[in-house]
């Protein structure tokens, strides 16, 4: 009977089941949407018992299908949720959208007592986000805003700990959900910040991605894995994969660029430009940048469409002209047209002159020009003094954007940028992570989908 193992790949809309066998090829895959629920304060956040009973309703019915041997099983979340239990280990909040704004006040007081703002956010290599995504103010948030609830937690969990939780009971922490700005990591000397201590929360110390516990579902061993941070999954199959070091551009409504080889402390001035770090699986910092790269060209699009009577999705048939590049490179002195910035944005957007372009084709292709700039620009970031990378996958919908390919080669000259097609990396990193749960594991490295 076939080995495989199961990975909930738990996002902010969509909320999958994925099958892999031991070769990590996807052998089934589900997804739901649920509908969400109110806070106590009315804000919207997600169902937690009803994605938990989900998961534990498949689980059993895979084992009593008996088609499958369910070796074991994993999760991939979204990041910056945390999950508040009382002595009994019963959950004691919603699981709180990390969207939700919080008072100032809160880690201003946390920046005053640990060296500045600008110090505090570059140790934890935290941009101050004034929202619950920064996780770490959660626990501060909590115990002002809701006492007498605070006072009866006995655990803190990040959110793919607390699914796993619900399987074994296990109380731990891992890398990857507590190096995603929360606050709480002090990236100088590799640990919890002195403030979690000081302000007497205790939190279980990380362990290795790749530990499983043994339980049992209906009588059936499996074995289940701590859980893992989606964005850092992503870059699993990639650390596995990889026969030399690289960058990662992970291309959406938001591009992460990702540098997992970047051993240089982050700065001020790098914080300021939306640089963070995250903890990879082994523990490791990954230096990352991020640009709304896939935001922007959605709403220029939408106006370069109604402003030349196309169809929406008429950008799809652009193709990289090498005359028309050099011709618009020609023609635009300021290498920006279209203006990016979190100010300029929406004043370009009523602003621009959108008739300088002689049609759709042209203007599409300097704004693929404008984009690609700004995200060379933020990659940049990510690209220590002494460089040793090679490699620079590029994955992600603007990576079947071939205008954005090929210009982005042009920035990177020295470097061999390929093309990576994965569908949903998260759930594969996630089962690559506790591959040893398979009795005979395929050696072959992970097929990172190489488009030439």
């Amino acid at each position: 009977m076939r080995q495989l193992i199961a990975v909930f790949d738990i996002g902010k809309t969509n909320k999958k089941l994925l099958l892999f066998d031991n070769r990590f090829k996807v052998v089934h895959q589900e997804e739901q949407k649920f509908k969400v629920i109110v806070d106590e304060d009315g804000f919207e956040c997600d169902d937690i018992d009803l994605i938990t009973n989900w998961i534990a309703g498949r689980l059993e019915e895979l084992i009593i299908k008996g088609e499958f041997d369910l070796v074991a099983v994993n999760f991939s979340t979204y990041g910056a949720s945390l999950m508040f239990l009382d002595t009994a280990g019963n959950r004691m909040t919603p699981v709180y959208n990390y969207l939700k704004e919080v008072s100032p006040a809160i880690a201003a007081n946390l920046f005053a007592t640990y060296g500045g703002k600008e110090e505090f956010c570059r140790s934890t290599a935290s941009p101050a986000l004034g929202l619950l995504l920064n996780s770490g103010i959660q626990l501060l948030w909590l115990q002002q805003k809701r006492p007498e609830v605070f006072s009866r937690v006995r655990s803190i969990l990040h959110f793919p700990q607390y699914l796993a939780y619900k399987l074994t009971g296990q109380i731990v922490s891992e890398p990857t959900s507590i190096g995603c700005h929360t606050f709480m990591w002090d990236f100088d000397k590799m640990d919890y910040h002195a403030w979690i201590s000081d302000k007497g929360f205790s939190l279980p110390e990380p362990i290795p991605n790749d530990v499983v516990f043994s339980v049992e579902i209906m009588g059936h061993p499996v074995k289940v894995g701590a859980g893992i941070h989606d964005s850092s999954a992503s870059l699993a199959p990639y650390l596995k994969g990889s026969s030399e070091k690289f960058i990662l551009v992970s291309t959406g409504t938001w591009c992460i660029n990702m540098n997992p080889f970047n051993k240089e402390p982050l700065t001020a001035a790098q914080l300021e430009k939306d640089c963070l770090c995250y903890l990879s699986p082994n523990k490791a910092q990954v230096k990352s940048s991020r640009l709304f790269m896939g935001h922007f060209h959605e709403v220029w699009t939408e106006k370069l469409a109604r402003f030349y009577h196309v169809e929406a999705d008429s950008y799809k048939g652009v193709k990289w002209e090498d005359a028309l590049v050099a011709k618009i490179r020609l023609k635009y002195e300021n290498p920006l047209y279209f203006p990016q910035g979190k100010e300029s944005f929406e004043d370009g957007l009523q602003t621009l002159d959108l008739a300088v372009f002689e049609n759709y084709t042209e203007a599409y292709t300097k704004l693929v020009i404008d984009l690609t700039v700004l995200c060379a620009e933020a990659i940049h970031l990510v690209i220590p003094e002494n460089d040793d990378t090679r490699l620079m996958y590029v994955s992600g919908g603007f990576a079947r954007n071939n205008i954005f390919i090929e210009l982005l080669k042009s920035h990177f000259p020295s470097k061999t940028v390929l093309v990576s097609e994965i569908d949903n990396s998260s759930a594969l990193g996630a089962a690559l992570v506790i591959s040893g749960a398979f009795e005979e594991e395929d050696l072959l490295k992970p097929d990172l989908g190489i488009i030439e």
